[in-house]
Formats: structure tokens, C-alpha cells, sequence
């Protein structure tokens, strides 16, 4: 069995500096970490791997610069890495990029000849784009059953039992057979730490395969900017407004003049 783990790097920094001119993120210079829904994703395939000896495969898509995440991963005992990197790559909306991530991993069960028992588990958004797409969009490009926001997962033979939040108050339980993708949400698990055995391995022994466009075999029509149906028109950081007010009086009078300030303000 297989588990495809896909993971993205994002900005280690509690605030993003915008490009003034671009209205793009800055990320030159910008440290990276990985997605942290994502580790719990790793953690996932990591347990699952524990209990039944499943090969774990993690794969990113992004700049040379995004292997550190990799490299980390191994380190958290990932079996192999692979990072798809490619200027042509660059500019990526969602669909795009999970285009892309679909064609690594039909590659790889192409060359192990596994089409059918296998798992992708996905963070269920990143905090910079957090746009919950890519995970649904690749489920589509495999041609699989998805199960999204997923807090408990239940692995049995060729099939998995998960729990999926609805809504706050909505939870369903989903019975899928493999293949199926699932996003996993940070209440699934607490992601382990690298060991210094595990941590020497990764940098010193354990490689990390690169894959451009043409390893890929990738329609240049939709990869990138080229294969972006959505365009990123600016990115800013909304003002802070410090004013306030204070109501004074009874109970019942402040609730009244709350809800009439609330009213104006259009947030009822």
C-alpha cells in the first residue's frame, strides 16, 4: 500500500510583507516551515505506516528552496520525497497546481505498478491561500473519492472509516474503499518531532527527488500561469481599526444599544 502525502511550504513569520508595486507576497528572504495541517497529514500516513508497513511517499510543489520541508519530513520517517520544481511551475492557482500533483503521482504508480490500494491525505487548507481547493481539485484530477475535513480516520484492509465535520454542530461518518483522497483537519493527531537519528538521515543519506515540467510530462497549457483559471489581482493588509465605544447603563439598555451599533455597522 501507498500513502501520498502532499505538503506545502509556507511563511514561518506571524505577518506577511506585501509588495507594494505587485501586490504579491514577499518570499525572498522569508523563512519556510511546513503547512501545519499538513503535519498533521504526515502524522497520519506516519501512524498508519507504523501499523501496517505502508511505503509513505511526501510530495511538494514550489522553488529549490521548498526541499527543507522535504528534508523535514524524512526526517519525521517519510520513506521518500519528491519535490516538483519548475520556473514553468510558478504563478500556480489551485487548479494548476493540484494538476500537477496529479501527474507526479500517477507517475510514480505508473513506475511501481499500484493503481488501485492506495491513500492521499492532504492538509485541509493552508494558512496563506486557505483556500481548501487543492485536495478536492486533486481527487478530481486522480479521478478518486475525496472525504474532507476529516478528524478521525479508521484504516481497515482496503478501506477507511472516517469521521468528516459537516458543520461545527455536523459530523458525518464516511465508509470509503481505496483509492480515496482525504483532508485532515489539526484536531486529527499531534504531530511528532524529528529525531537526531532521523534528522542526520535526512540531510545526510536520504534524497530528494526533483521533477520539472518535462519529467512530468506536463502540458505546458496547464501548469503555472498558463493553467491558472484564477489570477491573484492584489493582496493587502486590512487597516486596524482601534476606535471603540462605551456603553454605560442597565443590562437591558447596553444589549439594546450593542445590537443597534451592531446593526449599523451591518454585522447583524
Amino acid at each position: 500500500m501507498k500513502i501520498f502525502v502532499c505538503i506545502k511550504q509556507v511563511p514561518a513569520i506571524s505577518e506577511v510583507k506585501i509588495d507594494r508595486k505587485t501586490g504579491t507576497l514577499v518570499r525572498e528572504g522569508v523563512p519556510g516551515m511546513i503547512n501545519p495541517m499538513d503535519k498533521n497529514a504526515l502524522e497520519l500516513a506516519l501512524s498508519i505506516k507504523e501499523n501496517t508497513g505502508a511505503d509513505v511517499i511526501a510530495l511538494s510543489m514550489g522553488p529549490p528552496q521548498a526541499e527543507e520541508i522535504l528534508r523535514e519530513s524524512l526526517a519525521m520517517g517519510i520513506d521518500k520525497a519528491y519535490l516538483l520544481t519548475d520556473r514553468a511551475f510558478g504563478g500556480a492557482d489551485t487548479l494548476a497546481t493540484s494538476y500537477t500533483l496529479s501527474l507526479a503521482i500517477k507517475k510514480i504508480l505508473k513506475e511501481t505498478e499500484e493503481s488501485k490500494n492506495y491513500l492521499v491525505v492532504c492538509g485541509a487548507q493552508a494558512i496563506d491561500g486557505d483556500t481548501a481547493q487543492v485536495g478536492p481539485e486533486l481527487a478530481e484530477e486522480l479521478n478518486i473519492p475525496q472525504i474532507t475535513n476529516v478528524r478521525y480516520v479508521e484504516l481497515s484492509e482496503n478501506k477507511i472509516i472516517a469521521e468528516s465535520i459537516f458543520q461545527s454542530d455536523e459530523i458525518a461518518v464516511i465508509e470509503c474503499k481505496l483509492p480515496v483522497l482525504i483532508t485532515v483537519l489539526k484536531e486529527l493527531n499531534v504531530p511528532r518531532f524529528p529525531t537526531i537519528s532521523g534528522i542526520v538521515d535526512a540531510f545526510d543519506y536520504k534524497e530528494v527527488v526533483h521533477w520539472n515540467a518535462k519529467d512530468l510530462d506536463a502540458d505546458i497549457q496547464k501548469i503555472g500561469l498558463e493553467g491558472s483559471r484564477t489570477q491573484v489581482y492584489k493582496i493587502f493588509i486590512p487597516p486596524q481599526k482601534n476606535e471603540y465605544i462605551k456603553l454605560s447603563g442597565t443590562i437591558e439598555d447596553v444589549a439594546k444599544d450593542l445590537c443597534q451599533k451592531l446593526k449599523e455597522d451591518k454585522i447583524l
